[in-house]
């Protein structure tokens, strides 16, 4: 085997191993379920800036599972899940561009509302925007 060989060969497994130690770290502080019954507040912001505060007592794990049941959220399937077009009731109008973000904390959260893992003392917003 040549000097050239046996280096890819090392540079291939040891790729291999940082790709595992990755792997592994992102599902180790990844958020986890939290069992029982939680409480979550959920802030909505409607497209005339009045502002409705929903309380749920749940058992879900997501927030789609937390609130769909609940009718406070509904929208369209899609590979990422569920997309969020009425909130309390409001549906967002693609023609003028709007779309509801979801924040946790005031911070745009990474995932949406199925991807969203729950906590008890957890605050959500919802706030229809306007513009893409």
């Amino acid at each position: 085997m040549s000097k050239k060989t046996r280096n890819i060969i090392i540079s291939v497994a040891v790729l291999l191993v940082l790709i595992a130690a990755a792997v592994g770290i992102y599902f180790h502080f990844a958020p986890q379920p939290q069992d029982g019954t939680k409480t979550i507040c959920v802030s909505v912001i409607h497209g005339d800036e009045s502002q409705k505060d929903f309380s749920y007592k749940t058992d879900a794990e997501t927030l789609r599972e937390a609130l769909e049941p609940e009718g406070l959220i509904a929208g369209d399937e899609s590979e990422f899940g569920l997309f969020v077009k009425t909130v309390d009731g409001e549906t967002a109008d693609d023609s003028l561009e709007q779309w509801w973000c979801v924040t946790k904390g005031g911070e745009m959260t990474e995932t949406g509302v199925d991807g969203i893992m729950i906590a008890d003392g957890d605050s959500y917003e919802f706030t229809l925007k306007t513009g893409w």
